[in-house]
């Protein structure tokens, strides 16, 4: 008898699993049904946003439907990338959002835990950050370090707020380096170049495309970047590494979905991603940007969450790093 229920069981167990099997590969094939909420954790404007806009238009393209983006910026992306992870895990609520996804995490630690209650869709793209400095500072970032090594705390870094990835990124050379400078964050981008650009402050670390402009003019200078590698759009620009070894940050842009959404819309909005990043005019746009087409499986970029995330809880521990309420 015992032996009969369990093979009933088991008869029953594989019936359903079956079933739903089948269940969801109807609904991918159907997906989307409807328009898809595009949450982008920032305001209107921004680099996450403009790439945001480009990514939905060509999923609506690719798919069928419209994407829709719902700009919900506040607490450094967190007030968006809340609203995503207790969204319904259907498909028809997804994130896209940047590397500063697992630093606000690491700062903040948002009761939902937004970490481990995400799904990781897609890297989009990748891009360095830079490191400048107002002319009247040295030529190389060797020469930086034992500037600020002879005057500890006296050299000024800005960055647009504490927290900010650019922050982090910042406090992460100078720990690699066993230096300190003084910290100066800003409410405001303009204020913070205007002061940069006049030589109140001297160093930054932040996006190529924002920082750039101002280096081919000669009003900042470029040091190095912050990837591995020297970035193709910028040959003779050194890496940060090349002085500290080990040293390498990648600011990226990705798509991601409410834990809990089923496998296969998962994998048809990867699918996507990795075929709108074929595009000629999108991959275009990019390299305009100072950005690369990166693409991948969810597996690749869940990864560079987790890893990023983990490397950012330990920068905000060694630099003391306090969230501002």
């Amino acid at each position: 008898m015992r032996s009969t229920t369990r093979h009933c069981t088991r008869v029953f167990a594989l019936f359903a699993s079956v079933t739903l099997f089948v269940t969801l590969s109807v609904f991918a094939q159907t997906y989307p049904a409807k328009p898809v909420r595009v949450i982008v954790p920032f305001a209107p404007g921004g680099g996450t946003d403009v790439i945001a806009r480009q990514v939905s238009q060509k999923f609506t393209e690719l798919l069928g439907r419209q994407f829709i983006v719902d700009n919900r910026g506040g607490a450094g992306g967190l007030i968006g990338i809340e609203m995503a992870v207790k969204a319904e895990p259907d498909g028809y609520t997804i994130l896209i959002t940047s590397g500063s996804f697992p630093a606000s995490a690491a700062l903040y630690k948002a009761a939902s835990d937004p970490i481990n209650n995400i799904a990781a869709v897609a890297e989009v793209s990748i891009t360095p950050y830079l490191l400048a400095v107002h002319p009247s500072l040295p030529a190389s970032t060797r020469q930086l370090i034992a500037l600020a090594r002879s005057k500890p705390g006296e050299l000024i870094y800005v960055t647009p707020g504490v927290g900010t990835i650019s922050h982090l990124v910042t406090e992460h050379m100078l720990n690699t380096a066993k230096v300190k400078m003084r910290h100066v964050p800003y409410k405001g981008v303009a204020l913070l170049m205007t002061d940069l650009l006049t030589g109140r402050t001297q160093v930054i670390i932040g996006g190529l495309s924002s920082l750039l402009p101002h280096v081919k003019t000669g009003k900042l200078r470029a040091l190095a970047v912050t990837t591995a590698k020297r970035w193709d759009g910028l040959p003779d620009v050194p890496t940060i590494a090349e002085t500290l070894p080990g040293y390498e940050v990648e600011s990226w842009f990705g798509v991601m979905a409410p834990k809990g959404t089923p496998r296969p819309l998962i994998e048809k909005l990867n699918s996507a991603v990795n075929k709108l990043l074929q595009d000629p005019d999108l991959k275009k746009s990019f390299e305009a940007a100072g950005m690369a087409p990166s693409g991948g499986t969810p597996e690749e970029f869940d990864k560079r969450i987790r890893s990023d995330y983990e490397r950012w809880v330990k920068v905000v521990q060694e630099a003391n790093i306090r969230a501002v309420e």
